[in-house]
């Protein structure tokens, strides 16, 4: 076993290298052209060059033939600043703390919470993503091999063991997304499950507090904090419940994941009782369910997602996110389709897949924008509400 173990993780690790640009471990998002530049920046193309002409941006760098070669995020974040455009929360507005969360596995929970993490940040928010996941899948979309890359005291376990620790800031990652921060797993984290519950056993159910207490120490330096759990209602999953504030479940419209997410929201309103009974209640500023791995093309499929919005109404998001053969690729590679910096498969494929996750994410944007009362103006005057 063993073995075999060094084996697969060598493998992950000539993946990782051949997805990072020359075969580095440093990656580099990709670059957004004059276009969407000006439409994530909330200026005009011209506008652009003409605070480049007048010395309020630095010049964009340029091929020989005087095309510009494109714009990174953090010169995009660069330019909200200088136009008064970034949409970070305000002082009083509460910190965003969403879980990703369904006790099977393979509903896509990984590949939501990570695109969902990089489409924040290009929108210009603080974005934290927390792997709470020992099998590190967030983690490996970032081009990390888990085990590794990462060692025991770059995850939480640490701070989830030691109670001496007062802040989490330690295991922040940067990423190549400018504003995205990681704080990843490794296989460390499955010892967490078993040493909480022990602990937990001897009357200290206030560990349950943990995580929340560790995102209470590095929330003033981010908007939006995105929670991976693992794929099933342990105690990490306890503890990202007790931290979150918003639930995001991803259901595949399939008759053995529905009928295994229905034992989960049955579950997992079970366990809010007990909580709450506990003097530890959850509380939720949203909860929605969203349709994932989707294929429309089936007629099965077709009739359950029917089932499934009568069923939950308003408390499903609107959009589907559709299977795409360009997440799978972006995944055999590490990376998500929003690193790529072009299609894999052919374009049509890999604009309708961005087309299908950026209208999920831009759903969840609202929502988040929602609970911030400094936003709300700006959200009337767009027509959102």
């Amino acid at each position: 076993m063993a073995d075999l173990y060094d084996r697969a993780r060598d493998v992950l690790a000539s993946l990782r290298a051949h997805g990072d640009e020359k075969g580095t471990e440093r990656r580099q998002a990709p670059r957004f052209s004059i276009t969407r530049t000006a439409e994530l920046v909330g200026r005009t193309p011209a506008a652009i060059r003409e605070a480049e002409k007048d010395g309020r941006l630095p010049t964009v760098e340029r091929t020989a033939t005087g095309r510009r070669i494109g714009y990174t995020l953090a010169e995009i974040n660069a330019m909200r600043r200088v136009f008064g455009t970034r949409n970070w929360r305000a002082l009083g507005d509460p910190l965003a703390i969403i879980a990703v969360q369904n006790f099977k596995g393979g509903v896509g929970k990984s590949t939501v919470s990570t695109h969902l993490a990089q489409y924040l940040a290009i929108r210009g928010y603080r974005v934290c993503l927390i792997d709470c996941d020992s099998q590190g899948s967030s983690t490996t979309m970032f081009g990390y091999v888990p085990d590794l890359d990462i060692a025991e005291e770059d995850t939480l376990y640490p701070f989830i063991r030691n109670t001496e620790m007062s802040s989490l800031a330690y295991a922040l990652h940067e990423t190549h997304w400018d504003g995205l921060y990681l704080v990843p797993a490794n296989l460390k984290l499955y010892s967490a499950e078993y040493e909480l519950a022990a602990q937990i056993a001897r009357a200290d159910k206030m560990l349950l507090n943990r995580l929340a207490e560790g995102i209470a120490s590095i929330g003033q330096h981010f908007d939006v904090v995105i929670l991976d759990p693992p794929p099933a209602l342990g105690t990490i999953s306890l503890t990202v419940m007790r931290a979150a504030n918003a639930l995001l479940v991803p259901i595949p419209p399939t008759v053995v994941d529905f009928t295994s997410t229905t034992t989960f929201l049955a579950m997992l309103h079970e366990t809010m009782g007990v909580l709450q009974e506990q003097g530890m209640p959850v509380e939720l500023n949203w909860l929605r369910i969203l349709a994932t791995r989707a294929d429309e093309q089936k007629s099965m499929q077709r009739e359950l997602l029917g089932v499934m919005r009568k069923l939950f109404g308003e408390t499903m998001l609107r959009t589907v996110l559709k299977d795409s053969a360009e997440i799978d690729n972006a995944s055999a590679r590490l990376m998500t389709v929003y690193d790529l910096d072009g299609p894999v498969t052919s374009r049509e494929t890999y604009q309708r897949c961005l087309t299908y996750l950026n209208a999920v994410n831009a759903e969840v944007e609202i929502l988040i924008r929602l609970t911030w009362p400094s936003h709300i103006e700006s959200l009337r005057g767009d027509g959102v509400i």
